[in-house]
């Protein structure tokens, strides 16, 4: 009997049972049975052939500088459970300046690339060429393949030779980089080679003419329009929402001026009765998520869709007062919409106002930076400590100033005397997000534990910044 089939028979001995099917020669028993099988897997085992390996390419030379020791012994330290919530600032700002990493830490951090995608771009650039050669012989390090390389950002020669053969992150960073110089050749590169780019390509890509966005843009957006992936139509119609004057809002204007009228001094709402498939063209999805309605999801997002512009013209009201009137039976869809339109849109006057009705870190991100702190500190300074205050702090952008600085470094005070227990978060987040340049006002603001932690935390984040610069 060869070995294949004998395998198979102790199998279906074993599935029926070896008192309704005897072994082979008549041996009884379940213990006999596991022997044999056992036999079976070792000869098996110790029966393959060796094969002839092939050796290992050697690693390209690198191209970029190295870190200062100093740069890499902390970011050892951050990998080892130092400040482990600084890692991705440290890649950021390391990436920024072109540095490899040193290899003896490449392994762990391609590792937590692996399980971490937010950090992928940053391990691109510093990974360096020993990196993308690791990355092809283990596939679970395959992404860094996927990611940005140095010659990309740095637009070497051959260009066209990146664009035709590169990897999908070395293609979206030439593209990038094209469009900062040459917004239209940009755009014409990319049309050239729009049918025969993968579904995902296609949305990544579009995402890059996101910058240096204009008018130009509009005939290719339209035509993304009619893609066949339901998140590249999405995409285009982001754009086309935010490029004043599209055909796209004009459609939409037609539109908001049926749903949305001004009566008695009320806002009076009539929502779509249909989705039909010139509104799902432009962007506004027919299917609604579990328990919202039908017509409450296509109202809120033909208002995200519909220039803001349009609604101080259709309703005789500036923004202030549009966000502070009765909304009969459909506030809550139109006030989302707003919401949604103004972040999309990033329109400043509509983010202050919406802002003051309910304080989002969406909105907050929408005003320029100087207003951003002025608006973010009165905020602090008004609310008490819980996950609002949190959420709007994270909508701020970084690094915070020392208005905002002050008024949070405050509030920690504040709290510590009242409430120390519930400090651990926001301790956290003015560590990360202060300018890390201020670390002397919080070391001489107070002794308390809670001011001098974030001290101590700002201190870390400048020596390490100095350490890359």
């Amino acid at each position: 009997m060869n070995a294949s089939a004998e395998w198979e028979d102790l199998v279906s001995t074993a599935l029926v049972g070896t008192d309704r099917r005897p072994l082979p020669g008549g041996a009884p028993g379940e213990v006999e049975l596991l022997e044999r099988a056992a036999v079976h897997t070792l000869r098996m085992r110790a029966g393959h052939r060796l094969e002839k390996g092939e050796p290992l390419s050697v690693a390209p030379p690198e191209e970029q500088p190295a870190l200062s020791p100093a740069a890499a012994d902390r970011l050892a330290r951050i990998l080892g459970g130092e400040r482990p919530r600084l890692l991705t600032e440290w890649l950021e700002t390391a990436a920024g300046h072109g540095y490899r990493i040193s290899p003896h830490l490449l392994p762990e951090l391609l590792d937590q690339g692996a399980r971490d995608r937010s950090i992928r771009p940053h391990l691109g650039v510093l990974a360096g060429n020993r990196g993308r050669w690791l990355a092809g012989l283990n596939p679970e390090w395959g992404f860094l393949l996927e990611e940005v390389t140095s010659a990309a950002v740095t637009g070497a020669d051959g260009a066209r030779e990146v664009w035709e053969l590169g990897t999908s992150g070395d293609r979206r960073a030439h593209l990038a980089a094209l469009r900062a110089a040459d917004p239209a050749e940009a755009r014409e590169l990319l049309a050239a080679t729009w049918e025969k780019e993968t579904p995902d390509d296609r949305a990544a890509f579009l995402e890059v003419l996101a910058e240096r966005l204009s008018p130009d843009d509009e005939p290719f957006l339209e035509s993304a329009l009619d893609d066949r992936r339901r998140e590249v139509r999405h995409q285009a119609a982001d754009l086309l929402t935010r490029l004043p004057g599209s055909r796209l809002g004009l459609r939409m204007a037609e539109r908001g001026a049926r749903y949305l009228s001004v009566e008695d001094g009320r806002i009076q709402v009539t929502p779509p009765a249909a989705c039909d498939g010139a509104m799902e063209r432009d962007g506004i999805r027919a299917k609604p998520p579990r328990g919202t309605g039908e017509r409450s999801w296509w109202l809120q997002q033909a208002v995200a869709r519909t220039p803001l512009a349009v609604w101080p013209r259709l309703l005789g009201r500036p923004p202030a007062e549009l966000v502070r009137m009765k909304i009969v039976d459909w506030g809550r869809e139109v006030m989302a919409g707003w919401v949604r339109a103004t972040v999309l849109q990033g329109d400043p006057e509509w983010a202050r106002e919406l802002f003051a009705w309910d304080p989002l870190a969406d909105l907050l991100a929408a005003l320029p930076p100087a207003e951003q702190e002025r608006v973010a500190a009165d905020f602090v300074r008004r609310h008490g400590l819980d996950g609002q205050l949190i959420m709007v702090l994270g909508g701020a952008s970084a690094p915070w100033g020392p208005g905002l600085a002050k008024a949070v470094l405050q509030k920690i005070l504040e709290v510590s005397g009242t409430q120390p227990w519930n400090l651990g978060e926001l301790t956290k987040l003015a560590g990360e997000r202060i300018d890390p340049a201020l670390y002397g006002v919080a070391e001489r603001l107070s002794p308390e534990p809670p001011i001098q932690e974030v001290a101590a935390l700002l201190r870390f984040r400048d020596d390490m910044l100095k350490e890359l610069v």
